[in-house]
């Protein structure tokens, strides 16, 4: 997002001219080595999905419903809901812990808290059978456009799309690139791969069933990013990431019938900003 551009300049800037302002001569800078230091982080998400199909399998029906669109729902900012300890894992947040392996590489592991909500009313293609002594929503499908409402159906991933993953990213110090030497301020590139498991909360009423809303280990994930760390007093950074990746969750529950499920999959971007620090502890 822009914003997270901006923020991110702002930062420059300001520590950039205290810096200057502190320092008529700039001396050699110290290189800062990373190798063995720890580093953690604590972020928010904004999030997008592709459109997807989703196929519902039960008892007394069998459908899919294509090109299902989804949304995120990012809370409203308020300082309460943001930083009060006990309110934080309210908004969409990212938090993870890694290590510096290498100089320019690290592994690391976290969570991507985001959410998934479908689109209320919306009209898709429905395809398969359903036979539940509903009047209104008993029989063939094939090819036939069905409105996605709330007595039909209600489908969120909300307390959230929780992609559990272990990264893998390169870490380069980029300062050349505007010509500064400041022992206090650094500017890094960091990109990477990760892999890992969905464990959502999956909140479903289908078609009139018993309400659904428990974490269910139900598939897994696979994503790429990149980001712009800027990183001051050594051991403090603000960190704007940009991460796609692709979600199959196979084994979604919908109710509280064990023969009762869903399936889908679809791709995802996350446009991120965390704050965090890195450190040594032997």
């Amino acid at each position: 997002m822009k914003t997270n551009i901006i923020i991110l300049l702002v930062l420059f800037f300001s520590f950039s001219t205290v810096v200057a302002q502190d320092n008529d001569v700039v001396p050699q800078k110290k290189k800062v080595i990373n190798k063995g230091k720890f580093f953690v982080y604590w972020g928010w998400n904004w999030a997008s999905y592709s459109n997807s199909d989703i196929r519902f399998k039960g008892n007394d029906y069998d459908f899919t419903l294509s090109k299902v669109r989804a949304q995120d729902r990012q809370t409203k900012f308020s300082v309460n809901d943001y930083f009060n300890p006990a309110n934080i894992t309210i908004p969409q947040t990212n938090y993870r812990i890694g290590y510096f392996f290498k100089e320019n590489y690290t592994v690391s592991i976290g969570v991507d808290h985001m959410k998934y909500v479908m689109i209320a009313d919306q009209s898709v293609t429905i395809n398969g059978e359903i036979n539940i002594g509903n009047a209104k929503y008993d029989g063939i499908y094939n090819n036939d456009a069905i409105v996605l409402a709330e007595d039909f159906l209600k489908f969120e991933h909300t307390d959230g799309l929780n992609y559990l993953n272990v990264e893998v990213k390169r870490f380069d110090n980029i300062d050349h690139w505007f010509g500064l030497s400041l022992d206090n301020l650094q500017i890094n590139l960091t990109e990477g791969f990760g892999a890992g498991i969905l464990y959502p909360r999956t909140d479903t009423s289908l078609l009139g069933k018993e309400r659904h809303d428990n974490f269910h280990l139900s598939g897994w994930g696979v994503s790429a990013g990149a980001g712009l760390n800027i990183a001051f007093l050594k051991h403090f950074y603000i960190q704007a990431d940009y991460k796609i990746g692709y979600i199959n969750m196979p084994d979604i529950k919908t109710s509280l019938s064990s023969a009762d499920s869903a399936s889908q999959s679809f791709y995802f971007f996350q446009n991120n900003i965390v704050i965090g620090g890195k450190f040594r502890i032997f």
